[in-house]
Parts: structure tokens; sequence; C-alpha cells
């Protein structure tokens, strides 16, 4: 990977003062870009973009909040000239409970972060990289758009929404020559992990310990795995690719259990037949 596959570019991550969205900013400065980061935690981000220096600036935003949204693309405008990459991260967990307990107005706020925050980014994304003529959205979404059992039911519904969000999106921005993709992420240590699971959003490094003792390859996913991703994905390494959800989950939603048809009884090799028939 060189030092230069951002040069020049400039992005916009959501949710970008902690987690992955935190570790992606990181990331994409490493990787040569100039990045606004935008978090509903203004004084993290704000710590965050000190930090890293002059090429990171921080606003406080919701991104349920199109006036929030729209000026932050219009601050990455301002002072970097462009937007090249727009990381649709922001989420949260939300409403959670029985479907016929539900509490409409907590669901209605998962949703207006969850989904509404993506479509608004997307939004003002396209607004300045259509005259560009080039660009590149991607948005987090969850084994839980595909899933059951995963996430609440707000949150599932909100995450498999951005699939079908994405991919309309990727059929109209197409010809203006932006991609537009997802990233699904398996469980990773972060804040909002660590509160989940342990009430406490600093104890990170708790969680992390927690967490890897059921984890595909014997560990926690990490910031850093998605940061990768979509660095690759704002990259001209993914010149060819739009429409797509890329998973970084240590194979979560494709691999049921570790085979058992290679090792114990099976470690010698063989074949099943008909009739209980082996060679």
């Amino acid at each position: 990977m060189s030092e230069a596959r951002l040069q020049g570019r400039v992005a916009v991550v959501t949710g970008g003062a902690s987690g992955i969205g935190a570790g992606t900013v990181r990331r994409l400065v490493q990787d040569g870009a100039r990045v606004v980061l935008a978090d509903i935690q203004g004084g993290a981000a704000e710590l965050l973009a000190k930090d890293i220096g002059p090429q990171a600036r921080a606003v406080r935003a919701d991104v349920s909040s199109e006036a929030d949204v729209a000026a932050t693309v219009d601050l990455a405008v301002a002072e970097f000239g462009r937007v090249d990459v727009m990381f649709a991260n922001a989420g949260v967990f939300g409403a959670y409970g029985p479907i016929h307990t539900a509490d409409m107005a907590a669901v209605d706020a998962t949703w207006a972060i969850d989904l509404r925050g993506v479509f608004l980014c997307m939004k003002h994304a396209a607004r300045v990289m259509r005259p560009q003529g080039s660009g590149v959205i991607i948005a987090t979404t969850s084994p839980a758009a595909v899933m059951g059992g995963v996430g609440n039911h707000a949150y599932s519904a909100a995450k498999a929404g951005i699939i079908g969000l994405m991919r309309s999106v990727a059929a109209e921005l197409r010809p203006y020559g932006i991609r537009v993709n997802a990233v699904m992420p398996g469980a990773i240590v972060s804040a909002m992990t660590a509160d989940l699971v342990l009430g406490n959003a600093t104890a990170l490094d708790k969680v992390s310990e927690l967490m890897a003792r059921d984890a595909a390859g014997h560990r926690p996913g990490l910031p850093e795995d998605l940061a990768a991703a979509v660095s690759y994905l704002a990259s001209d390494d993914a010149a060819f690719v739009t429409g797509h959800t890329l998973i970084v989950d240590g194979g979560y939603t494709s691999i049921a259990a570790e085979s058992p048809f290679s090792t114990g009884d099976y470690a010698g090799g063989g074949a099943f037949f008909e009739a209980g028939r082996r060679g």
C-alpha cells in the first residue's frame, strides 16, 4: 500500500470521532487524504482533528439534520476545495424491545440517524460530486441487514435499507463517474460495542478480551480492519467496484462454524456415498 494512495483526495467521515469512524479518519490521512470529520460528539471530534493536524478539520453535526449534513459538505469544499470521498458511517444501535411494545418515537429517532442520515450524506455528496464528474460514496451497513436475530428491529431495518439505497444510488450516479458502495463490519471493538456489551463505553480493553473468546480467527474486529476496506473502496484500486457491499466480518455472515469434516474422525480423508457406503 502506497502512502500516496489517496494523495490529493478530500474525504468527509461522519461518526468520525470514535470507533470505526476515528480509525478510518486516521487511515485516510495516512494514505494522503485531507479529511473533515463530523460527529455529534463535537468535543471529541475537535480533539481528534487537533491530534491529527492540518490534514483534518472537525465539525459537530447531527446526521439526521439536513442543515448539518449540508454544512459539513460545504465546510469540506470551503477548506479543501472539493469532496472526493463521503463515508456515511454515523449510526446508533437505537430502539430495542419487542415489536408489540415498540416505542415509535425511539424507532423514528433510530431511522432518522441510521437511514435518513445516510440518505442525506449521499444527497449532499452527490450535489458536489456530480459537477466534478467523480467521487466515491461509502456507507456502513451491518450483518443485521441480512441475518435475523443479530440486531434490534429498527436497526436491522435501517441497515437493510442502506443496502437497497446504496444500489439504487449507485445506478443513478454511475454515469457521472461516481461509485457508491457499502461496508458491512462484523463485531468491532468500539465505544458503542463496549456500551452494548458491558454498559461502559470506555471499557475497550475489557470488551476486546470478551469478544476475542468467541471471535472468528480468535480475535475481534478492529476499527483498522474497516478503515483498510474503506481506503480500498475510496481508492483507484477499486475503480471498477460499485453497487457492492464489502463484508469485513471475519467470516461471521458466511461461515456458520468451523468445518468438522477435516479434523478428528475425518482427518484421514475419504468420501460418503449412497446408503452408508464410504470410499
